[in-house]
């Protein structure tokens, strides 16, 4: 099928995700690698059929049907998109879109940033933003990327909201200056060059957003260089090859000739780094739930 018009126009890093691979991956011929495939296939399929309001159930497989799990592709997933969308008109200011980016995954619940407002430069406007997000209803946090608070607590600005309306305006633009000088930079080589910056270890929160940048700034970051492997889908990967290195592992799987199905003006989508990670990911939990156990997220 081909990409949705309102998903293909919200980024703009489609044409780097496009074409065939040109050479194919040893990996490909080992069983976990094609059950890995199948459970992938298996989830962009059940995406095809939700757009499409083809009837329910959308798979036959029971842990899929009953339970939730994210999208391959990230940019398909609802906060993803309701994030992007809202900052769409930042775009061509990039210190502004990136401080808002930081603070959207920060809050992790659009409808915080939908009643508070987005962050400025201006001193002034935050201290307003602060006294709205103090009073807002809640829950005023999402729960998708868990802030450990506790990484701010001995700081100057030691609760979130401070953190958020204080510190992130006064560093932001300097870590922007940073990521602008880069050219076709690794998430994984990104990741260290911005955290010494920053002036804190938030490497998970960072990743996002590098992976945030990536879509709306292609030229910047590059989804199919070195990425870092989380500790969700390390278990696939010693699934696949305990002895070998992961990131080296999750750069050979994008070289597998892998049918995602999606075609943007004919030519097919194909699967990043970035989204081999998070298969990885998804499948660890896919295995977890299937031998009963895991944290059990009922799909409504």
């Amino acid at each position: 099928m081909e990409l949705p018009h309102h998903i293909r126009v919200l980024y703009r890093h489609w044409s780097r995700h496009v074409g065939v691979i040109d050479r194919e991956s040893d990996l490909a011929n080992l069983t976990i690698v094609k059950e890995i495939c199948d459970f992938a296939h298996e989830r962009l399929s059940i995406w095809q059929k939700k757009i499409s309001n083809a009837p329910m159930p959308y798979t036959n497989d029971p842990i899929l049907q009953r339970y939730r799990f994210c999208n391959v592709f990230r940019e398909f997933d609802k906060q993803t998109i309701a994030i992007h969308t809202t900052l769409n008109p930042l775009r061509d200011d990039f210190p502004l879109w990136l401080l808002n980016m930081f603070y959207c995954r920060m809050v992790a619940r659009p409808e915080t940033i939908e009643s508070v407002g987005l962050l400025s430069f201006d001193p002034e406007k935050n201290r307003e933003l602060y006294d709205r997000l103090m009073a807002s209803s809640r829950p005023r946090y999402g729960t998708p990327y868990v802030f450990p608070v506790s990484t701010i607590q001995k700081s100057s600005t030691p609760n979130r909201e401070r953190f958020i309306c204080e510190y992130l305006p006064s560093i932001m633009q300097k870590i922007a200056g940073e990521i602008e000088s880069w050219r076709a930079m690794s998430v994984l080589g990104g990741v260290k060059r911005t955290l010494p910056v920053f002036g804190f270890n938030l490497e998970f929160l960072w990743t996002e957003v590098l992976i945030d940048i990536a879509y709306q700034y292609p030229d910047r970051i590059d989804l199919f260089a070195a990425f870092p492997i989380g500790p969700g889908s390390i278990p696939t990967m010693q699934m696949i090859n305990g002895a070998a290195d992961f990131v080296d592992l999750a750069m050979r799987l994008r070289s597998i000739p892998f049918e995602t199905g999606i075609t943007i003006d004919g030519v097919p989508l194909r699967l990043s780094v970035e989204n081999w990670e998070g298969i990885g990911c998804e499948f660890r939990k896919y295995t977890n739930l299937r031998a009963g156990n895991g944290r059990k997220r009922i799909y409504r």
